[in-house]
């Protein structure tokens, strides 16, 4: 397994590259930018020119992660070469959420195989139910291990892209499926969230629709205890103040919900994935410490039972709302991780609007907000 990497400045264009590509015989190329970025006609015919062998796929972000930290308007690409490691790139369009699980069962029939090792996903940030696309894979691919994420736009919510090959679409889901005995996988998921304030049973909803939480409107209850100030910048501010699940008899909070929308005339709250009729739920305040020792815990998770001594590849998917609340100090996270993973890993990655990652030291796939998760690749020598 080779990996290669490039990164583009705000203020570069491919252009700025060197002329010839380091790694022109590669398998899979993933592209993380800007919506901006990915609104150039040229990008993919660009892409093209240098990695003329490989599957070219990505999405956009809220911040793009690599080898030096975290960036705003770049272009972050890495390619990968496999020794011994099949690959199968499959697509699907959803253009609303009651059809992410269909789409899913869909893409994991196309991939399904005893030598499915892994699945990294990567989909629309608004028009997809997160949960759902998650259900419809595991229904069919059992306990295969998937991480990716939902794309975003800078915390816009106004228009998120998709890459694949030469082509950039809206309400897409991306699945590249990996395959082979000799691929290492690991995963790790931790957020570093505190829950506040006095539990709320979700008395009314639809999916990922709150309507009511202890028989009253949800809209209001959450603006009351949000503040009249952060109310006014909704839905963009939620991003500060997500949902943790609490789930009867874990210490340990494993669920956070991130605000998508509100509806003020049906006083409703739209998340990124699914908060069940039943459910209790707390506000989750953090500091930036927290945040980033989850982000070290998360990488201590992959390295726990694994060599990462060898060279090794991490896609790394974390929250729009971590980036927000660390501000300029969002770096410190993705410097957590590097410390814990070793130099002979590459890091790679996106803030997003929803994190695909099996929850810790399980194989249950789940829609994380809020987290930090990290898929780990490698080969055996």
């Amino acid at each position: 397994m080779l990996v290669r990497q490039e990164a583009l400045s705000s203020k570069m264009s491919i252009k700025d590259l060197p002329s010839s590509s380091p790694l022109p015989n590669a398998n899979l190329v993933l592209v993380f930018g800007s919506v901006r970025r990915f609104s150039d006609g040229k990008l993919p015919t660009q892409l093209k020119e240098r990695y003329p062998a490989a599957q070219i796929v990505g999405c956009t972000t809220s911040g793009e992660i690599g080898p030096h930290g975290v960036s705003n308007d770049s272009l972050q690409i890495t390619a990968i070469a496999w020794d011994n490691t099949m690959q199968r790139v499959t697509y699907a369009r959803a253009n609303n959420m009651q059809t992410s699980a269909e789409t899913a069962i869909n893409l994991a029939k196309q991939l399904k195989s005893d030598s499915l090792r892994t699945i990294l996903v990567f989909s629309d940030g608004l028009h997809i139910n997160g949960s759902e696309l998650l259900q419809g894979f595991q229904s069919v691919l059992g306990d295969i291990p998937i991480v990716g994420g939902m794309a975003g736009d800078n915390a816009e919510f106004s228009r998120t892209l998709q890459l694949l090959n030469d082509s950039i679409e809206e309400g897409l889901v991306v699945a590249i499926g990996l395959y082979g005995d000799k691929l290492i996988t690991a995963s790790g998921a931790l957020g570093g969230w505190k829950p506040y304030g006095p539990p709320r049973k979700i008395t009314r909803s639809e999916k990922n629709v709150v309507y009511e939480m202890d028989g009253k409107p949800a809209l209001p209850l959450y603006r009351m205890y949000i503040g009249e100030q952060n109310a006014k910048a909704l839905p963009g501010s939620g991003l500060r103040f997500p949902f943790a699940v609490i789930e009867e008899g874990k210490r340990e909070v494993e669920k956070v919900r991130t605000l998508l929308a509100i509806d003020p005339e049906e006083n409703s709250l739209t998340f990124a994935g699914n908060v069940e009729e039943g459910e209790t739920v707390r506000l989750c305040q953090t500091t930036h410490d927290r945040l980033v020792e989850g982000a070290g815990g998360a990488a201590r998770l992959v390295t726990a039972n694994l060599d990462t001594s060898q060279p090794g590849l991490a896609l790394c998917v974390s929250c729009v709302g971590r980036k927000l609340v660390m501000a300029e100090q969002i770096a410190d996270e993705i410097q957590a991780v590097q410390q814990t993973l070793g130099s002979q890993t590459a890091l790679t990655g996106f803030y997003s609007y929803g994190e695909f990652c099996p929850r810790p030291n399980t194989t249950d796939n789940v829609l994380h907000n809020q987290t930090m998760t990290i898929g780990y690749l490698s080969e055996a020598l």
